[in-house]
């Protein structure tokens, strides 16, 4: 008995791949820049150097280390430096010593930390909140929008904006580090974070369906603060309890005793906070052409208190910048700031300059973008948030700035790093000063309707 033979199912048909040989690395070409290189004995000089010790010990400007020193006509500092460990606290450490020159002063202490891990409970609670009414607000937009996409890849971040500093010593105060002490988690924030955003994404697509469904906007929010229970639960596991009280005693570096009773983490706050916060406004400088000095800037969706100030920025020139940043520090007071921290930085010397590294020299090739190019093509953002506690004056101009860092006293000088006025020019984008410091047209520009950035701008990198 015979049977009639199965027609094969037709294979579906695959697209040819088409390539242009305009742009092929043919073997022609690959040839000649292998005999390019061959051709230059300084290229095979080059690479026996640096297959052997690291780049950067022999791009190394000795003309910039013999002639950068850690003296400054203007030296605020005599206190030992914070460590942030293997966290993004650096703009919260920062805001934190900014706040703590003048509480030791008032307390007649020769050091003194407010608690970092007390504010980075709330600012990671307050901030989990913030993203969780980012995401009800964009519940009706698809899941691959870009926005929304954003959201759901930075929910709890470490990093912050001086506004968001304020926001949360506004609303939660502060307390000495003893009462909050750190933890392994507040130290090494990854794993903790790992586990926020793994039940923030899970709530966002329950808070999505919620309103997807036809759920109205307060049953949505009555389910987030189900979500925020357990967030709270969380950050006190890793985090410990933040004191809502404590008995606020010390012996100054006198020997004397103080005794202050008991006080709420806000009363703690509104005492030994010495500096008019709420005075200080946000100057960053941003050279895009889309950018106009002279105008104020926000990006979306950057923050972490619902009902708190919004990120605000006063795009101003370079000038101005330093100008302000160096008359702060010659009045006493020391200066936050945000920058590209990885940029021509040799972090054991504890130096930046903007000729640090020869690289051009080394290989043979310009590195030419400016600024704006280097931020339009994703070469630069604000990565790191500091404190300068110095400057040399020459002839009423900047030489040099005093950084105190917050990565410990093993690199630079004890943890004091070194800025040459040619590296903030080029490196430099933020700094957190007095408004009275504006001149007084800049002062009437804070009040314009800010421009809003799309949340992926480079503007808002610090906190990412």
């Amino acid at each position: 008995m015979s049977s009639s033979p199965m027609l094969a199912e037709p294979k579906p048909e695959i697209p040819a791949t088409t390539t242009s040989s305009a742009g092929e690395l043919t073997t022609e070409r690959l040839q000649s820049f292998q005999a390019d290189f061959g051709d230059k004995p300084a290229y095979k000089l080059a690479q026996n150097a640096v297959t052997q010790t690291t780049v950067d010990d022999i791009a190394l400007n000795r003309a910039v280390i013999t002639s950068t020193d850690h003296t400054f006509s203007n030296l605020l500092d005599d206190w030992e430096v914070t460590n942030q460990k293997k966290s993004g606290r650096c703009w919260m450490f920062a805001g934190l010593n900014l706040l703590r020159v003048g509480a030791m002063k008032k307390m007649n202490l020769k050091d003194f930390q407010f608690s970092q891990n007390y504010t980075l409970f709330w600012d990671k609670l307050e901030r989990a909140n913030y993203f969780l009414e980012a995401i009800i607000e964009t519940a009706d937009q698809p899941i691959d929008d870009r926005t929304v996409a954003f959201l759901l890849g930075h929910p709890v971040d470490d990093g912050g904006q001086w506004n968001m500093f304020v926001n949360v010593v506004k609303k939660h105060g502060l307390v000495p580090q003893a009462f909050m002490p750190e933890t392994e988690s507040s130290s090494n924030t990854a794993r903790m974070n790992s586990i926020l955003i793994a039940k923030l994404r899970e709530a966002a697509m329950q808070l999505r369906d919620l309103r997807a469904s036809g759920a109205p906007m307060e049953a949505a929010r009555a389910a987030k603060q189900d979500v925020l229970k357990v967030i709270y639960r969380i950050l006190s596991m890793h985090l410990g309890t933040p004191p809502t009280s404590f008995d606020w005693q010390w012996n100054d570096k006198d020997k004397k005793f103080n005794r202050d009773g008991e006080l709420t983490p806000q009363q703690f706050a509104e005492n030994y906070i010495t500096l008019p916060i709420d005075e200080y406004v946000c100057m960053v400088n941003d050279p895009r052409e889309t950018s106009p000095f002279g105008k104020t800037f926000t990006v979306q969706h950057l923050g972490n208190v619902v009902g708190g100030q919004i990120v605000k920025y006063l795009n101003v020139e370079m000038d101005v910048m330093k100008d302000i940043a160096m008359r702060t520090i010659t009045d006493g007071e020391p200066v936050w700031f945000g920058c590209d921290v990885g940029k021509m930085m040799r972090r054991d010397l504890g130096i930046w300059d903007a000729e640090l590294f020869d690289y051009k020299n080394l290989y043979d090739t310009p590195f030419d973008l400016t600024k704006s190019d280097r931020l339009l093509y994703h070469q630069t953002v604000m990565t790191h948030a500091m404190l300068f506690t110095g400057v040399d004056v020459v002839d009423g101009k900047p030489r040099r700035w005093r950084v105190e860092n917050s990565w410990g006293d093993e690199n630079g000088k004890k943890g004091f790093f070194v800025m040459n006025d040619s590296w903030f020019g080029e490196y430099m984008f933020e700094i957190a000063a007095r408004k009275s410091y504006l001149p007084p047209e800049l002062q009437e520009a804070l009040e314009l309707e800010p421009i809003v950035l799309p949340p992926w701008d480079p503007m808002g990198s610090l906190a990412r």
